[in-house]
């Protein structure tokens, strides 16, 4: 079980240390967003974890989308109402930017 109280997070409940995100961490905030992840869902996780450890910044859904060869409209069935910042989020990244 993770102790929130104890994560790096702020106030969006992003990790601000994406150096301490683990697996174990993300099932959690997986299931804090109502997700469960499947195989599906890890594989654009390490995409976007690939990502921001490359260019420093979570990807855009454009960039996940087109990287991890996933369509748009599945990006949204796997992470439902925003799935660029549930990514972000789930894979320890900060808020992707011109998310609002």
């Amino acid at each position: 079980m993770i102790d929130f109280k104890s994560l790096p997070l702020n106030e969006e409940g992003y990790l601000t240390d994406p150096t301490v995100w683990n697996e174990e961490i993300a099932k959690a905030l997986a299931a804090e967003e109502g997700i469960e992840l499947t195989e599906r869902h890890w594989e654009i996780i390490r995409f976007a974890r690939a990502k921001g450890e490359e260019s420093g910044k979570a990807p855009t859904l454009r960039q996940i989308s087109q990287g991890a060869g996933v369509p748009t409209k599945e990006l949204f069935q796997l992470f439902p109402k925003g799935p660029a910042k549930k990514v972000a989020k789930i894979a320890g990244l900060g808020k992707p930017e011109g998310c609002i």
